[in-house]
């Protein structure tokens, strides 16, 4: 079938012969001009001379002396003219800038559609006398009558208000345009109108053919009037009768222009304007996923051969979002792609890198610290651009951590220079960023080769340059707020250019560029509604039914343009495919388009119906156990300590065991560089509270009152000879901070500034040390015998026919004598917890090796507790000599605030005075577990509690 440029070409050269060049050929956009032209070569067979090939855009501009503004400028000087009109000096540009460019689009539309701004924007007094301006025409009168009545019953006053600023708006439009004319400016409504009521045009063209046009604003009705009536145009409408001699919206336009403007193409052609009605193998199919529309691009391709077909083929993307996936479903067979929509540059690298600069001067520099903060210089240095500003960047960031720098001085690095960001110093700091684009430009193009970063470095670097010329010359005054808004704004609009040849190969399109051609072969992605209209809001500052009254542009213009769009690819294809996402989930409606369901009410041929369906489940990893080979018995003997976390870690999961002691996987540390995660902060606080009892309190007996005299003065009971009586409690906080964070020998309490979080743990420390002191002076007088120290003993367990001696142990938080000197003298292993889980009361021994325990009940951490209790009691011949009976204590300091608060375990509803009493089960069951895990017979194999397996870290390698 013959496309409709085919047609034109024909007729063109049958009317004026191969000599075009006293002609201009307008188009609504440019993607055309390049297939008619295509299409002239070849009917021609001969060399032509090409007529000119402009749009009516290009046409109106060319016909002015006034240049369009940029639309950021344009903003900024209608800010101005509001201020000037208005007196709102309070209202920044800021609050200005949204409805400010809604103001503008309506100013821009008003003067499209040559409306009168008086009557547009007539004050109340005119409106409530309906009846007696005789300008309006009745159905002017009953749309704005429909309108006010919607105020009338309004009991704030809402009309008044609006009327009152609304009555503001002709002053700001003339002073907006004023202010653009005397800097030979115009926004392009304004230039249009400009052109359109010249009372002569001198034309650059003997004549001019106008292509393909549906909807037309009053300026082009103006125009095409002006050119037809000096015989200098030539009019080419494309439709099909189909929706031509129906109430279908897609005919509303084309119906009007017809007897105006009179088609250069026979009407009555059945061949170019009656194709609809033709039968078509057109297909919708439901897909729940935007992904699996896109994979389907390989098997339609293939199918048929459609991709041979090359221009003749067509992927339409109604979402333009999908252009990436698209891209790496095309099949390696198509050899030639033209893809007309650009690659968004929100999605490249460089605009990732920008925003992360932007953060590092705007919210990562302390000015008290004089210095970046480590978790923004971080981000910049991983970025991988990262290594084209700062080429020594994973060196530095190495010094950084083993410093424990959290605040690095800008001297350090001299290529991120800090900008103050105030409204006087933003154009250095923008000429920084834009300089810093440059940098990584020039730095990463000797290595990379990839004509995407080179293109979107490049773009970017425009846009940054584009910002601060507008700034410089004071068009825009911008302070952090808007600049940042501004450039997220441009760096969003703006997309990357494909390089190739249009005219070949399969094409790939947006909705609007494929107007005006034909395909044999069509497939459109995401026809949702929503989509396809796409962007139908009746967004504006002029309410919808003055703007129908006044023939401005409305929600029924917008539906009846992309009904035309919609209909024009099916016109003349052979077959069409529609896909649409049928998923409810989230905010997503799963509704196909309103135009495919006009189409399988009104089409008389079959619509074949079909849904795609995934194809594949998700990839699983089934869980497999791991069988104890020689390597793996080899790994086990070379453990030289068991510790009780080691165990508990069999016992929960014997997978995760393997994981991680066989295999040796390391946790991944999912933290800031600057965040004290849950075990950092244990640490801290363990090194706090041995210092606090080694340099505060008595070395032997702590009595009641040394503690409530720390509790309330804060300092040190020890003497002077001590060394420690001037010290505080903050100063052995500050110490453990210097040495478990920064790394800084003992006694150390210098360290950098810490920030806001580490600051707010800090306080917390402090807290839970005074929490710590209030109950342990429930139990003074006490000895606090050691701190932080190791036990160990030996086991032996049964392996196959021969016997194994293990070494097992781990480190004892603290060890302490309360009640000291009475009766009630008690020695206690305790364990310090931090965190907010408290282990629950268990009945015996079994209870204690139940890996079902472990989750909810904390079983791990009683079996750690009487497990250090047994060694102390019975193997420490220094600090326990006489192995007095011990008592295995977990201090959780967040939960020990109650009076009767006792750390001291229970077992069968009591608590634990002598834990020897247990050590016959305790060890049985311990040497069970060993001796299962040394056993070859026994694989590895993951827990049967799907519950332990939420937070595990190997969870995804079991296929958990």
């Amino acid at each position: 079938m013959k496309s409709f440029l085919e047609h034109i070409a024909k007729d063109l050269l049958d009317k004026y012969g191969t000599d075009l060049a006293h002609i201009a050929v307008v188009f609504p956009n440019k993607r055309a001009s390049l297939f008619l032209n295509q299409e002239l070569a070849r009917l021609a067979g001969k060399p032509i001379w090409s007529p000119a090939y402009i749009t009516i855009s290009d046409f109106f501009r060319q016909h002015s002396e006034l240049t369009v503004a940029d639309p950021i400028k344009s903003v900024c000087d209608l800010y101005k003219s509001y201020i000037e009109v208005t007196g709102h000096v309070e209202e920044t540009l800021d609050q200005f800038y949204g409805w400010g460019q809604l103001l503008l689009a309506d100013f821009d539309d008003i003067d499209k559609n040559m409306a009168d701004t008086k009557m547009v924007f007539a004050n109340i007094r005119d409106l409530h006398e309906l009846d007696d301006v005789s300008y309006l025409t009745n159905e002017q009168k009953t749309e704005l009558r429909r309108f006010f009545a919607n105020f009338d019953d309004n009991p704030e006053g809402i009309r008044e208000k609006f009327i009152t600023l609304w009555a503001r708006l002709k002053d700001i439009y003339d002073n907006f345009k004023q202010r653009l004319r005397s800097q030979g400016l115009a926004y392009e409504g304004m230039l249009y109108r400009d052109v359109a009521e010249q009372n002569s045009i001198e034309t650059k063209y003997e004549h001019y053919i106008f292509i393909g046009f549906n909807v037309l604003q009053k300026v082009e009705q103006h125009l095409f009037k002006h050119l037809k009536k000096d015989n200098k145009a030539s009019f080419y409408w494309d439709y099909d009768r189909y929706y031509m001699n129906s109430n279908n919206e897609a005919g509303t336009y084309i119906h009007q222009w017809l007897d105006k403007f009179p088609n250069s193409l026979p009407n009555d052609n059945d061949e170019i304007y009656d194709n609809l009605g033709n039968d078509k193998q057109i297909n919708f199919i439901s897909a729940p996923t935007e992904n699996l529309q896109a994979r389907y691009i390989t098997e339609w391709l293939k199918e048929d051969n459609r991709y041979k077909d090359g221009k003749r083929t067509v992927i339409v993307l109604c979402d333009e979002h999908l252009l990436q996936t698209v891209i790496h479903c095309i099949p390696d067979e198509v050899k030639t792609l033209n893809i007309t929509t650009g690659f968004p540059l929100k999605q490249t690298p460089i605009a990732s890198m920008v925003m992360q600069l932007l953060a590092l001067q705007l919210e990562g520099y302390s000015q008290s610290e004089q210095g970046y903060r480590l978790r923004y210089l971080s981000r910049v240095l991983r970025h991988p651009y990262g290594k084209y500003l700062i080429p020594e960047a994973e060196k530095l960031i190495e010094k950084i951590k083993e410093e424990k720098e959290f605040y690095v001085n800008v001297n350090e690095i001299s290529q991120l220079t800090y900008h103050q960001s105030d409204k006087q110093h933003l154009l250095e700091l923008v000429h920084w960023l834009s300089d810093t684009i440059r940098i990584i430009g020039m730095n990463g193009a000797a290595v990379n080769k990839d004509p995407l970063f080179q293109e979107s470095v490049f773009r970017m670097y425009t846009l940054l340059t584009r910002l601060y010329d507008l700034m410089s010359s004071g068009d825009l005054e911008a302070d952090k707020i808007i600049f940042r808004r501004l450039l997220n704004q441009l760096i969003t609009t703006t997309s990357i250019p494909f390089h190739g040849e249009p005219a070949q190969g399969v094409q790939v399109m947006g909705v609007l560029e494929t107007r005006n051609l034909d395909f044999d072969h069509v497939l459109v992605l995401s026809c949702n509604e929503g989509n396809m209209p796409k962007g139908v809001d009746d967004a504006s500052f002029i309410p919808h039914l003055i703007r129908k009254a006044y023939g401005l542009t409305t929600i029924d213009n917008k539906v009846s343009i992309y009904s035309y769009y919609f209909h024009g690819l099916i016109q003349r294809a052979k077959d069409v495919t529609f896909l649409y996402n049928n998923s409810t989930q989230g905010s997503q409606t799963g509704e196909m388009s309103r135009f495919m369901l006009q189409l399988m009410v009104e089409w008389n041929h079959p619509i074949h119906r079909l849904a795609l369906k995934a194809g594949q489940e998700p990839m699983r990893i089934d869980t497999e156990i791991v069988y104890k080979d020689d390597a793996v018995m080899n790994k086990l003997d070379e453990i030289g300590r068991f510790s009780p976390t080691a165990i508990n870690t069999y016992i929960r999961c014997s997978l995760k065991f393997y994981f991680k002691y066989i295999v040796g996987i390391s946790e991944l540390e999912d933290v800031e560089e600057d965040d004290i995660d849950g075990r950092l902060f244990g640490n801290i606080f363990h090194c706090a509270a041995q210092l606090m009892y080694e340099k505060l309190l008595p070395r032997d007996i702590i009595t009641a009152k040394n503690i409530d005299d720390l509790l309330k003065t804060g300092k040190s009971s020890q003497s002077i000879t001590s060394g420690n009586s001037q010290l505080t409690l903050e100063d052995i906080v500050d110490e453990a901070f210097a040495t478990t964070l920064f790394n800084k020998e003992a006694g150390t309490r210098t360290y950098p500034k810490l920030n806001g979080l580490q600051l707010i743990n800090r306080e917390v420390i402090v807290k839970y040390l005074r929490q710590l002191l209030r109950i342990d002076q429930r139990s003074a007088p006490l000895r606090v015998l050691a701190h932080e120290f190791d036990v160990n003993r030996s086991i032996t367990i049964k392996v196959g026919d021969r016997e194994k001696e293990l070494r097992v142990g781990g480190r004892v938080d603290r060890l302490d004598e309360v009640f000291s000197d009475s009766d009630k003298a008690q020695l206690r292993v305790v364990d310090y917890k931090t965190g907010g889980r408290v282990a629950a009361p268990l009945k015996s021994i079994d209870e204690v090796f139940d890996p079902k325990n472990v989750a909810f009940k904390k079983s791990d951490y009683t079996m750690q507790a009487m497990f250090y209790s047994l060694i102390e009691a019975e193997h420490d011949d220094k600090l326990n000599p006489l192995h007095h009976a011990v008592s295995p204590a977990l201090l959780f300091i967040q939960h020990a605030g109650g009076d009767d608060y006792s750390p001291i375990l229970s077992m069968e509803g009591k608590e634990i005075t002598d834990v020897t009493e247990y050590k016959e089960p305790f060890f049985e069951h311990l040497i069970q577990q060993l001796e299962d895990l040394f056993n070859r017979n026994i694989a590895f194999s993951p827990t049967d509690d799907l519950n332990a397996c939420s937070y595990c870290p190997y969870k995804q390698m079991c296929g958990r």
